[in-house]
């Protein structure tokens, strides 16, 4: 065997009781599984000692924005050290395929404050259009090496919606509504796992439920599920939920609800009614999942806040209005007393949005500070300093947004059919911690120190709940034949390093991580190996 680990904790991601045992691993799979007492132990090429490490499948991110950050950073430290292996991009129903060449420009500027690749932006070279092309980047990248993890896509409605109907916001015709559905087909043809939607984000929160659920009749067609941002996590957030449930039965189709919280002070203690809401329609038959991170504050971008209206059209159509003094009193009023859709329904709290990152660096003066805060510091008030952001950094400013409960966190993670999800954005001066602490945050805080969950049950939701969801038959458990993506990580040590003030501090207590049986983590530090690939719908 080329690798023998010995003397393991195994947790296997099964939920299951751990056991000790050591591990063979030949030909990036499982081998042998050699259990405490059970006989002569394998030998190998090479042998590492774990002693007593627990060892448990690689960690799939269920919710990733590293769209761009796997073609432009081969370390991808951010989640190669977290332990990693997998990660589902393509996420809340805007990303870069299938495009063509007027809209790539369009997403390269929405969600800029996500991924960069901006205006201006050449670290990728954006050579695709397809999903397939995409995919065939992933496994090319660096010169044919691969990139730091594998990765998974989901076709984004917004995206395919502004290919077929750009940014208006109507009904589809029935020949837009027939080109949607044959760019989801050919997506899923071409290796991706289902389809995402950001059901707050412009255009493709203009698609009605009927639309919806024509899309989702073609995912279910080719075995995918369906991942939808829904429309509300604020004022609507329950109705909102009930409306993909419904929306998913309705079509036939597997639903996972992308960052399954409730958020803002409409929604305190209220996790039980949406898990309530869940368990009915799991009770009667509905293929339901979810993913959290487990943090409280979201995040996203300053012009994701505004109302739907204000971003009919496009990038240079929100810039427009937004300067044009008339339209800015109106989306100020959206925003501030009525509560736009954007934001979720809420009128906004300036004190809650605290501004990560910026695409100028003359601004950066705003980073780490609120809206509320670098407005009172001027002497001005909110709007006129989140106006100014906006237009002068043309859209670009990411943000935190400090809204979620602690309570209703931790009932969420509890749940069945909960997954791990980053949401991480890796791009801005000061990004949420989630993007460099999910995964050893959920192992050490809400493990070890909390005991909200089990170390076993935990790592089940870290692998085999989304290795299920994604149809993957030989990954996510610790099995003979299965290919070895393992973390070796120490339970009493390991821990998020990244705090809101230092976001990019790595995480302790996890030397070792394998993609393909090669070591990517070893001695806690990045080595050169890259042995991620694309990891494509299974077929039916």
């Amino acid at each position: 065997m080329d690798l023998v680990i010995r003397d393991a904790l195994v947790v296997d991601g099964s939920g299951g009781a751990s056991y000790r045992a050591d591990v063979g691993i030949d030909g990036g799979r499982i081998a042998a599984i050699t259990r405490e007492g059970a006989g002569r132990r394998p030998s190998g090429a090479r042998v590492l000692d774990a002693g007593g490490l627990a060892l448990s499948p690689g960690f799939i991110d269920m919710h990733a924005h590293s769209d761009l950050a796997l073609l432009r950073d081969p370390e991808h430290t951010a989640k190669a050290a977290q332990g990693v292996t997998l990660e589902v991009v393509g996420q809340d129903g805007i990303s870069y395929a299938p495009c063509d060449d007027r809209t790539l420009g369009e997403i390269r500027r929405t969600i800029a404050g996500w991924n960069g690749g901006g205006p201006g932006d050449t670290s990728v070279d954006f050579d695709w259009r397809t999903v397939g092309g995409y995919l065939d980047r992933i496994d090319t990248a660096f010169g044919g090496q691969g990139t730091a993890v594998n990765a998974a896509y989901l076709v984004p409605q917004g995206s395919v919606r502004m290919l077929a109907a750009g940014w208006d916001d109507r009904p589809a015709t029935a020949a837009e509504l027939d080109h949607m559905r044959r760019l989801v087909a050919e997506g899923l043809a071409q290796g991706a796992v289902g389809m995402s939607s950001g059901l707050t984000y412009t255009p493709g929160m203009y698609a009605d439920d009927a639309e919806l659920t024509a899309l989702c009749r073609v995912v279910a067609e080719y075995g995918g599920y369906y991942c939808p941002h829904h429309r509300s996590y604020g004022a609507g957030a329950l109705n909102a939920y009930a409306e993909m449930v419904t929306l998913s039965r309705d079509a036939g189709c597997a639903l996972h609800l992308a960052h399954a919280t409730m958020n803002f002070p409409e929604n305190e203690g209220r996790a039980p009614e949406l898990l309530a809401l869940l368990d009915r329609a799991l009770a009667d038959g509905a293929d339901i999942s979810l993913d959290t991170y487990p943090y409280t504050p979201g995040a996203t971008t300053l012009a994701a806040m505004l109302p739907s209206w204000a971003n009919e059209g496009g990038p240079d159509a929100t810039l427009a209005r937004l300067r044009h003094p008339e339209a800015a009193a109106r989306i100020r009023h959206d925003l501030e007393v009525t509560g736009s859709d954007g934001c979720h329904g809420v009128p906004i709290d300036w004190d809650s949005i605290e501004i990560s990152g910026v695409g100028d660096p003359a601004l950066a003066g705003y980073v780490g500070s609120t809206v509320a805060a670098s407005a009172r510091a001027a002497g001005e008030e909110p709007w006129t300093t989140a106006l100014r952001l906006l237009t002068a950094d043309r859209l670009a400013p990411s943000i935190l947004q400090h809204v979620g409960h602690e309570e209703n966190v931790r009932a969420i993670m509890r749940h069945r059919v909960h997954t791990g999800g980053s949401d991480g954005i890796l791009r801005g001066d000061k990004p949420h911690p989630r993007a460099y602490g999910t995964f050893p945050r959920y192992l050490g805080e809400y493990v070890r120190e909390l005991g909200v969950l089990s170390l076993e049950e935990c790592v089940a939701h870290l692998t085999s709940r989304p290795a299920a969801r994604l149809r993957l038959a030989d990954r996510g458990l610790v099995r003979e034949g299965y290919r070895a993506d393992l973390v070796l990580f120490d339970p009493a040590t390991v821990a998020a390093g990244s705090t809101f003030d230092a976001p990019r501090t790595l995480p302790a207590g996890i030397p070792y991580v394998l993609i393909d049986g090669r070591f990517t983590i070893s001695d806690g530090h990045r080595t050169d190996v890259l042995a991620g690939r694309s990891v494509r719908r299974a077929a039916v």
